[in-house]
């Protein structure tokens, strides 16, 4: 779409200058993308394309959000129960295209996490042993320095060649 000077027509309201000069040092400052949405009020899209505009190298960043990480990791089962839900509210009549996105990202990630939840699993368990292989190692060696008579100095052997 075309303006009447020739320009190039923008969806949604226009950028104040001290907008732009609000975003600039928002992205500076790395702030996640949501909290800059909620400060000037602009969809995550527009912001990171006025961004690009502005020639913002570390725009990117601004699309780094701070996730809430918890404190235990889930179970395979929580996992798979997920996914299960997933897999029925997908086969509800009449879903909109959307929300099957939504689940189909939510079965790629249960599944994605599954995988990794098994692999960290046998990893720990793998060093759990290893660990115990170590423990016994070092007492095997204590055992054996505790054991052995310590060996005769040359020089003293030298001196004393009857002992």
């Amino acid at each position: 779409m075309r303006a009447e000077g020739g320009g190039i027509m923008t969806k949604g309201k226009p950028w104040a200058v001290e907008e732009e000069t609000e975003l600039k040092a928002l992205v500076e400052a790395k702030t996640p993308l949501g909290i800059i949405t909620e400060k000037l009020g602009r969809k995550p899209g527009a912001i990171l394309i006025k961004c690009k505009r502005l020639g913002l190298t570390d725009y990117k960043n601004a699309a780094n959000t701070s996730m809430p990480l918890p404190k235990e990791l889930p179970s395979i089962e929580e996992t798979l129960k997920k996914l299960a839900g997933a897999l029925e509210a997908a086969s509800t009549p009449g879903i909109d295209r959307i929300e099957i996105q939504r689940l189909q990202v939510i079965a790629t990630i249960a599944k994605t996490y599954k995988e990794l939840l098994a692999d960290y699993i046998n990893y720990r368990e793998i060093e759990t042993k290893l660990n115990a292989m170590e423990e016994k190692y070092a007492q095997l060696l204590q055992q054996k320095t505790e054991n052995v008579p310590p060996k005769p100095d040359p020089a003293q052997m030298a001196q004393n060649p009857n002992q």
